[in-house]
């Protein structure tokens, strides 16, 4: 701390709760303050609570380190995802830190703020990830924050014993409990950073985007956040959010699976044995409609008059579709597909999506333009009923760049491929990036700040992004034309609306 405090090159900023010392790049001038508690540690008894406000410290805090990051399984990296994409550093339960970027620590700057939420399907993920450096990004004029959240069981287990001591009567949903108190900290502290807390968006990709919609239909995250965006994660078709009912039977089971008979021996157990199988690293838990942080499931909270009334930006990647997607490549797979998906509506859809040769390459291309197709009727869909309640606009795209890469050119757009982007990060990877790469990341991140500083992604420079229109079924291309495009032609469009109205929709893939 005396060094710190000696040191007057380090910038410091004061909290409600101490002073952080952070760390200033030269090139861009822009400060990070790293490894910020916004929460207490949720260890032992506070296992499975709701988070409370970190514990006052004295002198000065040193920001210059990332905290742990939550519990998970640590990859290193698995493609198409490499190790910039990927958590690379420890974990641990006490993990609930934030991280600040800021071009100004004046607490009259009054820049918008930008707090994203990391995906990775509720297992893994963190705020300290390689492409996420919040740097570039607030070197344009914004507070970038990033942060962390408990994931898997230890965010989002339910369990009779947990809703009996809970005051709410409900359980699970910790970790969007962890996002809003990291919104509710941004509340009370940004201004310090150089932040305006009237401008505050919070953008989500994968399991963040699903965190997004969920923070938009939750009662206690309203007047938190003033825009909100989510990449590859919301449409018309949603995974399912189970009710607290079905989610604390499922708690019961694992607790037996552990050969715990009760809350105490649950909390007794060490984190690391809480963990999936590397066997077995799948969803598992997730958000519920606990009755408390979510009444209702997300999107029907979007379909009616509830929720957060603020603009939002949603889109996809050209490629989310290959997340988790079986190869299809010969006309008996493509017709077993159909016939799974769409039952009554299969000869329909293959009348529609034909595949003239059972050639493989042929067959996966028809199968791409279907799942497009698909994702991007479902989007307009959803921004359609939510415009139907909510008086803000809602902007939708489909970001269609793909990473150049030589060596994996089946990969194309693929799933977290537009952070780079966004982020203006792309010297992070080691690609033979185009003019055409650097030009789409200008775009994208100016996009992205004139959305958190108006609510509107239109501004002087940028090709122009109509809001959407229930009447106009279109998106805009984020590539390299950056211009409206059509969701699919007319019959295909037709043919969507249809589905996603029939029971048959309920198998629809969310990719």
């Amino acid at each position: 701390v005396r060094a710190l405090e000696r040191n007057g090159n380090m910038p410091k900023v004061a909290t409600r709760y101490g002073v952080v010392a952070g760390r200033m790049d030269a090139a861009s001038r822009v400060s990070s303050f790293k490894g910020i508690p916004f929460a207490a540690p949720p260890v032992g008894d506070r296992r499975w609570r709701e988070p409370v406000p970190p514990t006052a410290w004295k002198g000065i805090r040193d920001g210059s380190q990332f905290g742990a990051s939550c519990m998970q399984r640590v990859h290193g990296d698995m493609l198409p995802w490499t190790k910039e994409f990927l958590v690379q550093g420890r974990v641990s339960e006490d993990c609930l830190y934030l991280n600040v970027w800021t071009p100004r620590t004046q607490s009259s700057a009054n820049l918008p703020v930008i707090v994203f939420v990391h995906g990775g399907g509720f297992v893994e993920g963190s705020g300290s990830i390689a492409v996420y450096d919040g740097t570039r990004l607030a070197s344009t004029g914004v507070v970038v924050v990033t942060i962390n959240y408990r994931m898997g069981v230890f965010g989002f287990l339910a369990y009779p014993g947990l809703t009996a001591e809970s005051r709410h009567h409900s359980s699970g949903n910790y970790g969007l409990l962890d996002q809003i108190a990291a919104l509710r900290w941004v509340q009370g502290n940004i201004r310090n950073f150089g932040g305006d807390p009237r401008k505050v968006t919070v953008w989500g990709q994968s399991a963040g985007a699903m965190s997004v919609g969920a923070l938009l239909a939750s009662p206690p995250a309203k007047g938190l956040l003033q825009r909100a965006m989510a990449d590859s994660g919301i449409g018309i078709a949603s995974f399912p959010v189970p009710n607290l009912q079905t989610a604390e039977q499922a708690g019961v089971r694992f607790a037996a699976d552990h050969h715990a008979q009760n809350l105490e021996q649950l909390r007794s157990i060490p984190a690391e044995h809480l963990l999936p199988s590397p066997e077995n690293h799948s969803l598992g838990f997730g958000p519920i409609v606990d009755g408390w942080v979510l009444p209702q499931a997300p999107n029907a909270v979007n379909r009616g008059p509830g929720g957060s009334d603020v603009p939002v930006i949603a889109g996809n990647q050209a490629n989310d579709r290959l997340l988790g997607a079986p190869p299809v490549r010969t006309l008996k797979q493509f017709d077993e597909v159909a016939q799974r998906r769409f039952g009554p509506m299969a000869e329909e859809f293959e009348r529609l999506y034909t595949v003239g040769a059972d050639d493989g390459a042929q067959v996966q291309r028809v199968m791409e333009e279907s799942d497009r197709d698909r994702e991007r009727v479902s989007l307009f869909l959803w921004a359609k009923a939510r415009l139907q309640h909510h008086k803000s606009p809602v902007y939708t795209y489909f970001f269609t760049r793909g990473i150049p890469w030589p060596q994996h050119p089946e990969f194309g757009a693929f799933h977290t491929g537009e952070l780079p982007y966004f982020f203006r990060n792309l010297q992070a990877l080691d690609r033979p990036w185009q003019p055409a790469d650097f030009e789409v990341s200008r775009i994208a991140s100016g996009y992205l700040k004139a959305f958190a500083a108006a609510g509107d992604p239109n501004a002087a420079g940028l090709p122009e992004w109509p809001a959407v229109k229930p009447t106009a079924p279109e998106t805009m291309d984020l590539g390299e034309k950056m211009q409206p495009m059509p969701l699919a032609d007319r019959a295909r469009y037709e043919f969507w609306v249809k589905y996603f109205n029939s029971p048959a929709s309920r198998n629809a893939p969310l990719f």
